[in-house]
């Protein structure tokens, strides 16, 4: 039996890395100098690296290890799917069993007549299929114009062509040709770095009506739909004022205009709910999720459509697909993974006790003189840092300088803390521990500290 070890020391493994293996978002010359940190181990909230450090991981890997690390149940399941059935495909009028128990638990779980599933492997895979789906229903409806789908710059909705197309990045649009055409970006709902001297509640109004002049230029039989995440995850932990949601959910349905939540990071309890859209009122008519889904434990995404969506969808044959679509060994461990979280009433806890609880430690770290606001929905939250936080002043350095000093830093002090430019962003397994907040808050504050010395001792802190 093959089964890969750390059987090497540190420097070889690094070399072989540097060799062989291209890295995602990565400047490879930079990484192969340096040399990749090798994770060899995990359990519940912390990692273990090749010379035995253990690193408490405050992003639940990449915002998905909702149960933790090593759940033995998971791997059990995974391996008595593997010795039953490994593999079939759903193309050909088949089925299996663990496709068949997920959609119907998934349908169960989601809010409203979102009662159906269309599988892909990632969040973006799903958000490439939103980009068909949409296109297609209108279409199918004798409304083929309606083609143009509005997002938000700043969003994430993956990387793929179409995910990457729908996101609002400006360092993934640089490269490979994207926005693909059809694709129509709005201002972000980001009252700390964009709203001025507009209070929060009218720069929200402000932000929602984008999406009506939006409509408006391009028209409104030219729209398909608006796709958003209830919380801005990658771009930097970004919670809309509470006039956002209502105000464009209003001019979706008063529009005709579908409205698709991203819930690929917000979904399975990150919020205290079992999606981002119940927490924040959301109302959607297709929702794309994954990470969560299974933990991370296996790689599976999907999007969750409406009765009607559905019903129209299924009057044609729909071209589209993946080779691994609705995978069976994903698939179970997928639905042994909400079992998890129900039978173990982890989403009740992290909204009635664990969520409330990291919300006052975390908005304590707004008093750190580098931090200007520190805000938090459920299991995800960001600080803002500055020079100045009277005046909510960018820093006179680079955008993401300061943040990776201090990302650096909190490395350094065994601690997985995320920079989204000059934001610090967490988002930790539902599972943390009252002790392991108080260590991530402990690490988190040590590293700013670390950072504010720095800054000082360099001259840095100096508003643009």
């Amino acid at each position: 039996m093959t089964r890969i070890t750390n059987h090497l020391p540190t420097a070889e493994l690094q070399r072989l890395d540097a060799a062989h293996h291209m890295h995602p978002f990565s400047t490879q010359a930079d990484l192969a100098k340096r040399g990749a940190r090798v994770i060899t181990r995990a359990k519940g909230c912390f990692l273990t690296d090749s010379e035995g450090e253990e690193i408490l991981d405050a992003m639940a890997g990449l915002w998905c290890v909702n149960v933790g690390y090593g759940r033995e149940e998971l791997v059990q399941v995974a391996a008595a799917q593997m010795r039953e059935l490994p593999y079939y495909n759903t193309f050909f009028m088949t089925t299996h069993v663990p496709a068949i128990a997920l959609s119907a638990k998934l349908a169960e779980l989601a809010p409203g007549d979102l009662n159906h599933v269309f599988y892909s492997c990632s969040g973006s895979e799903a958000n490439d299929t939103n980009i068909r789906l949409v296109r297609t229903y209108w279409a199918t409806k004798g409304q083929p114009s309606k083609f143009t789908i509005i997002s938000r710059k700043n969003g994430y909705h993956g990387s793929t062509m179409g995910g990457g197309s729908l996101g609002g990045m400006a360092g993934i649009h640089s490269q490979g040709g994207l926005p693909i055409p059809g694709i129509h970006h709005i201002g972000q709902p980001d009252w700390w770095s964009e709203g001025g001297d507009m209070s929060p509640e009218d720069f929200g109004l402000m932000r929602a009506r984008e999406l009506e002049q939006a409509i408006d230029e391009i028209g409104e039989d030219n729209v398909a739909a608006f796709i958003a995440e209830p919380v801005q995850g990658a771009g930097g932990v970004i919670v809309a004022p509470n006039t956002y949601w209502p105000e464009v959910s209003r001019i979706c349905r008063e529009r005709n205009i579908l409205l698709i939540a991203d819930e690929v990071i917000c979904g399975f309890g990150r919020t205290g709910n079992w999606f981002g859209s119940q927490t924040l009122g959301i109302t959607p008519d297709i929702m794309t999720v994954a990470k969560g889904l299974s933990s991370g434990y296996q790689p599976i995404g999907g999007s969750i459509v409406s009765d009607e969506i559905a019903e129209v969808i299924g009057s044609i044959e729909f071209n589209h697909g993946y080779t691994y679509h609705a995978h069976p060994v994903a698939a179970a461990v997928a639905l042994e993974n909400l079992r998890i979280l129900e039978e173990e009433q982890i989403v009740t806890r992290v909204r009635e006790h664990t969520a409330p609880l990291l919300k006052a430690k975390w908005e304590s770290l707004a008093d750190h003189p580098l931090v200007g606001e520190a805000k938090i929905v459920g299991m995800m939250g960001s600080i803002a840092l500055t020079p100045d936080k009277a005046s909510r002043a960018a820093f006179a350095s680079d955008p993401g300088t300061v943040g990776y000093i201090c990302r650096e830093f909190c490395f350094g002090t065994n601690l997985v803390m995320r920079h989204v430019g000059d934001r610090m962003i967490i988002s930790p397994p539902l599972v943390i521990s009252d002790e392991e907040i108080d260590l991530l808050i402990a690490r988190a504050r040590h590293a700013l500290d670390q950072t504010y010395d720095k800054l000082k001792a360099e001259g840095m802190l100096k508003a643009a």
